[in-house]
């Protein structure tokens, strides 16, 4: 089976900034393209972190409140003026080469909600988003089912594909039928739920040995 990497949803063409790109320079480029983070990338294209809208409203949140209902906030909350200073760092990276779900589990892990794409060299080369890794569960739900049939239940031995019955609707996927062995059960079970674009797995299969 071939799975869909990082390589194949990131977007290629980021919009970075430099360390020294002040406050109101990444709060143009953000409104500009329409995104809602930067990296930040070294003299290499390096990512050293990422400047997003909630590191830019931390620094609004630590002004004065005019009205005075707000206590004024602790001291040095408002000296971020650059995107050294206001990146959150270091930044949490990832490979081309990266299925979508590494990438998704990498992003749970750190709660974040974007990646940098880093080449062997470390320098950036794109950029991932919950939203991208998300799309993949839109995949046509034949297709699903070709591969679940030719990819999945073809190539596991022990298995007659002519034997298994699936049905996919809206990336749920329902398997019945016959399988020889019980024991191979789990294993079609479990490639299925890795079959990019399946959300469930619903199991009614029948073993005709015990």
């Amino acid at each position: 089976m071939q799975h869909r990497s990082v390589v194949d949803v990131m977007t290629r063409e980021v919009v970075r900034v430099a360390p020294e790109t002040g406050f109101r320079g990444v709060l143009a480029l953000l409104t500009e393209f329409g995104i809602t983070a930067v990296p930040v990338v070294d003299g290499d294209d390096r990512p050293i972190g990422i400047v997003s809208e909630a590191d830019l409203m931390r620094v609004q949140a630590a002004q004065d409140d005019p009205s005075g209902l707000v206590a004024e906030p602790a001291a040095g909350g408002r000296e971020a003026a650059t995107a050294r200073e206001l990146m959150t760092s270091p930044a949490i990276c990832t490979s081309p080469s990266t299925s979508v779900v590494a990438a998704a589990r990498l992003m749970n892990r750190h709660q974040v909600k974007r990646l940098p794409v880093v080449d062997e060299n470390g320098r950036l080369v794109g950029m991932v988003s919950r939203s991208d890794l998300l799309r993949v569960f839109l995949r046509d739900d034949h297709a699903i089912r070709n591969e679940i049939v030719e990819d999945v239940l073809a190539q596991v031995a022990g298995v007659s594909p002519a034997q298994v019955g699936v049905e996919v609707d809206q990336g749920r996927v329902t398997l019945s039928g016959t399988i020889a062995a019980p024991h191979l059960v789990p294993i079609v079970l479990r490639l299925c739920r890795s079959v990019d674009g399946v959300v469930s797995v619903t199991d009614r299969l029948e073993c005709s040995t015990g």
